[in-house]
């Protein structure tokens, strides 16, 4: 469980640090939307932020469970 743990807040942390920046660097080009996907890069902002509070509580959940000696 730990392992799966680390491995979920590791991955998500690192998808949502580069979804996020992706969308700064569309947004600071200029442009509202993202010309690939078609989708506004403040919506692939937002889905970045949560990937990365996901990795947050996933490494929470693995300190919490390591405090309690599991």
């Amino acid at each position: 469980m730990d392992g799966l743990l680390l491995f979920v807040s590791r991955l998500a942390g690192i998808v949502g640090v580069v979804v996020s920046v992706a969308a700064v660097i569309v947004r600071l080009g200029g442009a509202y939307t993202v010309p690939v996907l078609g989708i506004e890069a403040r919506t692939m902002l937002l889905g970045g932020i949560a990937a990365i509070v996901i990795g947050c509580f996933s490494y929470l959940a693995l300190l919490a469970e390591h405090r309690r000696g599991g």
